[in-house]
């Protein structure tokens, strides 16, 4: 009985955590979203200057995990 009641406080733990992840996910995501629009505001960026970027780091992002997905010689 003991293994069933760590099992349900391991998954609660971990559900726990998960939760302050999603708190914590959140949070960074509007502060990105705060000065973003503050940056556009000012006039420090431009909405296609950072869709740009945004495709630049995707771009080198992906060839990142491609490239160390590949077997090495």
């Amino acid at each position: 009985m003991k293994s069933r009641s760590s099992s349900a406080l391991d998954h609660l733990n971990l559900v726990a955590k998960l939760a302050d992840l999603k708190e914590d996910h959140y949070r960074t995501l509007l502060t990105l979203s705060a000065m973003t629009e503050l940056l556009m505001d000012k006039g420090i960026l431009t909405p296609d200057e950072l869709e740009r970027k945004i495709a630049s780091l995707d771009s080198e992002l992906d060839e990142l995990i491609v490239g160390a997905l590949r077997p090495m010689p």
